[in-house]
């Protein structure tokens, strides 16, 4: 279930979004030094703090009085098999709140967090807790939101997760993210952008099949993908048992013998993986790896580091790299805040910080008169939002992806950026963003794009 998690979640992680200008070909500075720009005391990179004091009274809703708003968060850091699980975004949100506190809370008003460990196997549990008390859901991550969507929905718990694994959760009502992950739209951009950096690959592709549904559900909306950026694969019939196989070399030998010179991988970074890598370096081939962002981590870092087979492994990516620090204020901010409280920065963290500060702007723009529906409304007006610079721009109000993206590569233990080659930007082009086939949707969707598995006549609509 931990490798499950790490395949949807790190789709998740590369849909996010851009800098400045959304046109076609463009180049999107990620943190522009706008000459107004907020001072740094009172800003998250170039977003304007939302936090602050005030005189915000009333209890205006469940988890709002006149001193405190109560908002629940959370991972699944307690799985047995995965011990840690995703921690980075809780610690992430326990440096937001914490940060956001020391300015005044929202208008005056002490954000009060319960932290959730879903353990992987208990998301239903921990929602079931916080629909008894909490105002909303902020910048949580459960692998297994699956099993907890339904009770979400029925006790009309807004939320604004770092993600999103379930299809039923991707496009679920009273949900918004800082950057969206919906079924019926995808970010496409590193197959672009890979079409760019090596041209003469686009007829030499394939992707690696899986026998998990998740993967093969997933692999069949990336074929779609690749075909929208100009690749014709070539379907050369290779599945892999997600379980691991015994002898990883006939599957090399196939590749070798259909004359690929680049693979695309659903999988996440594991030792099945690296296994496999191993045997396409003992059949004499060398392809070019490209995957999500969840190949931008620690684990292919440091097998590459002794092993070097994956020099030509190349991810996807929406957000800034952590590298980038000293050149996104941002990202140099996120780092710093959670750094101070011992916790642990990588991609996700910054997703969850990402959603913190969209709820918290929206939470400022309702001012004293605090609730749920007030709140979605705000969400459902904002259409332009980079999390202050950590990622490319992204449309949360109408659940969108983003139009931008850039390519890293990893290089023995390093990671840098390839694509666009100028560290902190992003490429832009509206064919970055792709419709998907609705057979891979996994839900139905009404003509709003919300998923109708679990709706009902008292869900909290936007009024604008």
């Amino acid at each position: 279930m931990a490798g499950l998690f790490a395949v949807v979640v790190a789709t998740s992680a590369c849909a996010s979004d851009r800098g400045a200008d959304p046109s076609a070909g463009a180049l999107a500075p990620a943190a522009a030094a706008a000459a107004a720009a907020p001072t740094a005391e009172e800003s998250f990179g170039t977003l304007a703090s939302p936090c602050g004091p005030g005189d915000a009274a009333g209890s205006t809703d469940q988890g709002v009085s006149d001193t405190e708003i109560r908002i629940g968060y959370g991972d699944d850091r307690g799985y047995s098999k995965s011990p840690g699980l995703n921690k980075e975004i809780g610690d992430a949100v326990s440096a937001m709140i914490d940060w956001c506190n020391a300015q005044g809370g929202i208008n005056g008003r002490t954000i009060v967090g319960t932290h959730y460990d879903a353990a992987m196997t208990q998301a239903n549990a921990v929602m079931q807790n916080a629909c008894a008390s909490e105002f909303m859901m902020v910048g949580h991550g459960f692998a297994m939101d699956q099993t907890s969507e339904q009770t979400r929905v029925a006790c009309n718990l807004a939320a604004v997760p770092a993600f999103t694994v379930s299809p039923d959760a991707a496009n679920g009502p009273m949900t918004y993210q800082g950057v969206p992950f919906p079924v019926d739209y995808a970010n496409g951009s590193q197959w672009f952008q890979i079409a760019e950096m090596y041209p003469d690959l686009v007829g030499e592709f394939d992707v690696i099949d899986s026998t998990m549904p998740t993967i093969i559900s997933a692999s069949t909306k990336i074929r779609s993908i690749a075909e929208a950026a100009g690749f014709t694969l070539k379907n050369c019939g290779v599945t892999l048992n997600y379980e691991g196989e015994s002898s990883y070399a006939p599957f090399a030998e196939k590749f070798k013998q259909c004359g690929v010179k680049g693979l695309w991988t659903s999988r996440s970074p594991v030792p099945a993986e690296f296994n496999f890598v191993k045997a396409l370096d003992q059949a004499g081939i060398d392809p070019i790896l490209l995957g999500e962002a969840t190949w931008y981590g620690n684990a292919a870092q440091a097998w590459n580091g002794e092993s070097g087979l994956l020099d030509n492994l190349h991810a996807g990516m929406t957000f800034q790299m952590i590298e980038n620090a000293d050149a996104v204020p941002a990202v140099k901010k996120y780092v710093e805040l959670v750094t101070e409280q011992d916790g642990k920065t990588a991609l996700l963290g910054m997703q969850a910080t990402s959603s913190f500060l969209l709820w918290a702007t929206a939470a400022d723009a309702c001012g004293s008169d605090l609730s749920r529906q007030c709140v979605i409304d705000e969400l459902s007006r904002i259409d332009e939002w980079d999390g202050g610079g950590l990622h490319a721009v992204t449309d949360p109000g109408n659940n969108m992806p983003a139009t931008c993206g850039l390519v890293v590569r990893l290089t023995g233990a390093e990671y840098t950026q390839a694509f666009p080659t100028e560290a902190g930007t992003f490429k832009c082009d509206d064919r970055y963003r792709v419709a998907t086939d609705p057979s891979t949707w996994g839900t139905e969707l009404g003509p709003d794009r919300v998923a109708t598995k679990y709706l009902n006549p008292n869900i909290i609509r936007p009024t604008v």
